[in-house]
């Protein structure tokens, strides 16, 4: 019997596909999903545990407090540094009240300036309330024009904020004096 051509190359071709298989499924016996699982055997033993931290970032603190001075002044001793620890009550620096007198004086001039122009205010109300009277008066007898009476009526309303403005300014400019003298 002669071997022909095509038998030989199918000989040839399962020489080769044979081994592949098996050397496939030895792979996936022993290192793939079907492998079996290494098991690491150690003995049990009692040591203390040393906490440690390791991690690269920003640490930021738990809480924040904004503090500042109740009355004017420049630092005069600072007792703590930044990143210090510090407990409830204790006394972070010194203010000195340097300043205090110039701002007393300050509050004092800005009082009778707000007072200057509320008497200005005042006496801007009257006269414009004044012409607004008589500017009527004479457009009821036909003596002046209807559009002299609307901006004189204008006028007075605006002496009117002018004045509520001034009266609001002085009692805030009071207020910030009593503040200070506290």
């Amino acid at each position: 019997m002669k071997n022909t051509p095509l038998q030989s190359r199918t000989l040839a071709l399962l020489a080769v596909i044979i081994p592949l298989i098996a050397l496939f499924i030895y792979v996936a016996l022993r290192s793939g999903p079907l492998a079996p699982v290494a098991i690491t055997v150690a003995t049990v033993e009692s040591q203390a545990i040393t906490p440690s931290l390791f991690g690269i970032g920003t640490v930021e603190a738990r809480y924040t407090y904004k503090i500042g001075p109740t009355v004017a002044g420049r630092v005069k001793r600072l007792n703590v540094d930044v990143g210090d620890r510090v407990k409830s009550g204790q006394v972070l620096g010194e203010m000195d009240p340097v300043d205090l007198d110039d701002r007393i004086r300050s509050q004092e001039s800005v009082l009778k300036r707000t007072e200057a122009v509320l008497r200005e205010a005042e006496a801007r109300q009257a006269y414009s309330q004044t012409q607004a009277r008589r500017y009527e008066q004479l457009f009821t007898v036909r003596a002046t024009s209807e559009e002299i009476v609307i901006t004189k009526r204008q006028e007075l309303q605006i002496a009117d904020a002018t004045l509520s403005a001034a009266r609001e300014d002085l009692a805030r400019a009071r207020s910030d004096r009593e503040a200070l003298m506290a």
